[in-house]
């Protein structure tokens, strides 16, 4: 299975999550993340590597932009926000099908939004990756479920 993270630059929500799916380590999965609005070839945010430093997942990342290749490359796309998804969907219609809320996927009692730490201080970060752990848990929990 291939899942696509999206958020707007691709600089802290999506590549956390990249990141906490990739370190499970799940055979037969493969997982990348983009933005809507991404500068190609940026770098993740520094407290973005800092929260994924601080949990001991290795993290190598440059930012890329949403296109016609990575969304039919991606068999289930995660956004993380209703904006994100609606305007996956307005720009791919062809898409609807495979693009879901992280939290519609994940815990489909709690659609909201996952926090954006953009801008913020490190705690705002640190909380943003909790989300995004809790998140990946209820994700593998489902991918097993499908997959194994």
């Amino acid at each position: 299975m291939k899942i696509l993270f999206v958020c707007t630059g691709n600089t802290c929500r999506s590549p956390i999550a990249e990141a906490l799916l990739k370190a499970r380590n799940m055979d037969g999965l493969e997982v990348r993340s983009a933005g809507i609005y991404a500068m190609e070839g940026g770098l993740i945010s520094r407290n973005s590597q800092l929260v994924l430093e601080q949990g001991m997942i290795p993290f190598t990342h440059t930012s890329a932009s949403v296109d016609e290749k990575l969304i039919d490359w991606a068999d289930l796309i995660l956004t993380m926000t209703a904006s994100h998804k609606h305007t996956i969907i307005l720009g791919f219609p062809h898409a609807i099908s495979k693009v879901y809320m992280y939290k519609e996927f994940a815990t489909p009692n709690d659609v909201m939004d996952v926090s954006d730490p953009y801008g913020g201080d490190l705690l705002t970060y640190e909380n943003t990756f909790r989300e995004l752990q809790v998140l990946t848990d209820e994700l593998v929990k489902k991918l097993q479920g499908e997959m194994g």
